[in-house]
């Protein structure tokens, strides 16, 4: 009996846990099929979007990669960052280069690959405030 209900337990981790995509295209260990990211829309130039993003997430934690993804145009940028032992990716995109609106995703998942909503909509409305001063 005991070995069946392990068995059952061990069957249940390995259902839940996986790979999930990250708003950089890239993948990480985590819970799929949760919502983990929030976006938003600024009418403001990418790269003012983007420095602001870096400058949040450098306040609130660490910034470890920046990069463009390979896949895209220059109007995408992308990184990636360690908050408490949390990771978080944000991407920015310009949606339409002719009038500067950009969009920005940022996506949390705690050090045990689990969504964290929370922290990634206050980072994404600090974002929003940096982009104010």
């Amino acid at each position: 009996m005991k070995t069946k209900i392990f068995a059952a337990l061990i069957g249940i981790a390995l259902v839940t846990a996986g790979c999930v995509s990250t708003v950089s295209d890239t993948k990480t260990m985590g819970v799929p099929l949760v919502r983990d990211s929030v976006q938003g829309r600024y009418q403001r130039p990418l790269d003012d979007v983007y420095r602001a993003s870096v400058t949040v997430v450098n306040n609130n934690g660490v910034v470890t990669t920046e990069f463009i993804p390979h896949d895209t145009t220059n109007a995408v940028r992308s990184l990636m960052g360690k908050l408490n032992q949390g990771k978080i990716w944000v991407r920015v995109e310009a949606v339409d280069p002719q009038t500067p609106i950009t969009e920005v995703t940022v996506q949390v998942r705690t050090h045990y690959g689990g969504a964290d909503l929370d922290a990634a909509h206050e980072l994404e409305k600090e974002i929003a405030l940096q982009l104010a001063r």
